[in-house]
């Protein structure tokens, strides 16, 4: 079911199992949901599907999570989109690459239900 609230929102991360999860959780919240499982993908995914949100694993095959971002926040057509990193590299500096290629936020996973209602809040 699709509330007023709801986002638009995609998923890039490379395990299957997570992406499958946390796309039907995102779906049973009320929200669109679309994935891309690789890098590449996930530039051709946003640009298509146009999404509010992404939440970007930044360890992909082929483009780097890193690289994705810098590539969706020059497209002007993703100009408003809030881009999340959410990773298993908690280090210090993953965070500032992050940060530096454009993401609103950085997250380790496991990410909490709060973590997640603030990004999608």
């Amino acid at each position: 079911m699709v509330h007023d609230a709801s986002r638009r929102v995609l998923v890039v991360e490379d395990n299957l199992d997570s992406v499958h999860s946390l796309v039907a959780l995102l779906r049973d919240m009320g929200h669109w949901a679309e994935y891309a499982i690789n890098g590449y993908a996930a530039v051709d995914a946003a640009r298509k599907f146009q999404p509010d949100i992404v939440l970007l694993d930044l360890g992909l095959p082929g483009l780097s999570g890193f690289e994705v971002c810098t590539r969706l926040r020059s497209d002007p057509s993703l100009a408003k989109v809030r881009i999340y990193s959410i990773t298993a590299y908690a280090q210090d500096d993953y965070r500032r690459r992050a940060l530096a290629a454009g993401c609103d936020a950085h997250y380790v996973k496991p990410v909490t239900a709060a973590q997640l209602a603030h990004m999608l809040g």
